[in-house]
């Protein structure tokens, strides 16, 4: 059965990946109804695939051709927009990251989905990744002591990759040198913004291995926009290092685990491209090297069939798992930007 998609936003998100994903599941998704906050890029998308669009979110909510919501809106219209489509009576909703910016936001909105029995999914794609699940049977396999682990970000200087992983208040954005981040306040709502919309994407990678958030050693904002976090979860190091360079190299995702016998490096392609699946490759002690093949799925595809697995109870739906993975998302950003306000550490 195709269900239709109502899309909340219409940003290069929604453009590049959720449009063109959707386009090769049309056996189970049909987009239905597009609607922005008054840009008229919504106007635009819908014409080209013959469905209305509108303005805000009643109007689509409204729509009995729509039984699932995309939110693809700001982060911080996030949490409302998934309370009214649960009002509204929809039957699954997917949320582009973050699910929530507060602890209270976020367990407001698994509660409603609960009582609902909405079926909620997080577009965490790199989670999704079907490189990611090699990784983790091989740290599953090997049953090595996990030690460490790092991300490492390197993104050219793209206007869509500050828009989306960046709200600044009104007025506050920044140019394409970056923000002042010699004032702490600024920098520190950089930070946290930051690890909301661009570190979200392998936090709940990385919660798979270290589950329960300790505390940030330390935190400084990178210029000219970027970050360094340190952090401990479940007694292992993890480092988080992103940065928006100018007249950088080409893009540059990746996780790497650090066990007591070798590391697994997992090299996602860079965002608003279908490119396949990460690659994985394990180095072991004695310095040979394993490389896993790229599938041609990538995690953009895999989170709608994840969805549609909820929807057909192929799959269980863990809230308990969602709301666990936005809170330690949100503990992290609070934390690392407490520790920039103070000058780098806690």
């Amino acid at each position: 059965m195709s269900r239709g998609v109502g899309v909340i936003g219409a940003g290069p998100g929604v453009a590049a990946l959720h449009l063109p994903t959707l386009a090769r599941l049309r056996d189970r998704f049909r987009v239905s109804h597009i609607s922005d906050r008054g840009s008229g890029r919504a106007a635009a998308l819908a014409e080209r695939l013959g469905v209305p669009a509108s303005r805000g979110v009643a109007e689509l909510l409204a729509d009995p051709s729509v039984q699932v919501i995309a939110v693809c809106s700001p982060p911080s219209e996030h949490a409302r927009n998934i309370l009214d489509a649960v009002d509204a009576g929809v039957t699954a909703i997917l949320c582009e990251k973050p699910l929530a910016t507060t602890a209270e936001e976020a367990h407001a909105v698994i509660d409603a989905c609960r009582s609902a029995g909405v079926r909620l999914l997080v577009a965490t794609n790199h989670f999704y990744d079907g490189a990611w699940d090699r990784a983790k049977h091989h740290l599953v396999a090997l049953e090595g002591d996990i030690r460490t682990i790092a991300v490492t970000v390197a993104l050219p200087p793209n206007d869509r990759y500050h828009a989306a992983v960046t709200e600044l208040e009104p007025g506050a954005a920044p140019a394409r040198s970056g923000p002042d981040l010699a004032d702490p306040d600024l920098a520190a709502s950089v930070v946290r913004q930051l690890v909301l919309g661009l570190a979200v994407h392998d936090l709940p990678a990385v919660r798979d291995l270290a589950r329960d958030f300790e505390g940030v050693d330390f935190a400084v904002a990178v210029p000219p926009i970027g970050y360094t976090i340190g952090f401990r979860a479940s007694g292992i190091h993890v480092v988080l290092t992103a940065v928006m360079l100018p007249d950088g190299p080409d893009a540059l995702w990746r996780l790497s685990i650090g066990t007591s016998a070798d590391r697994v490096d997992v090299e996602f392609p860079p965002a608003f491209v279908h490119a396949g699946s990460a690659t994985v490759r394990v180095r072991a002690g004695d310095v040979r090297t394993t490389s896993y093949r790229r599938e041609p799925d990538d995690g953009y595809l895999r989170e709608w069939q994840a969805l549609d697995a909820l929807l057909e109870g192929a799959a269980t739906m863990e809230y308990h798992e969602v709301l666990d993975d936005a809170l330690f998302t949100i503990a992290l950003a609070d934390a690392a930007a407490e520790a920039v306000r103070r000058g780098g550490t806690p």
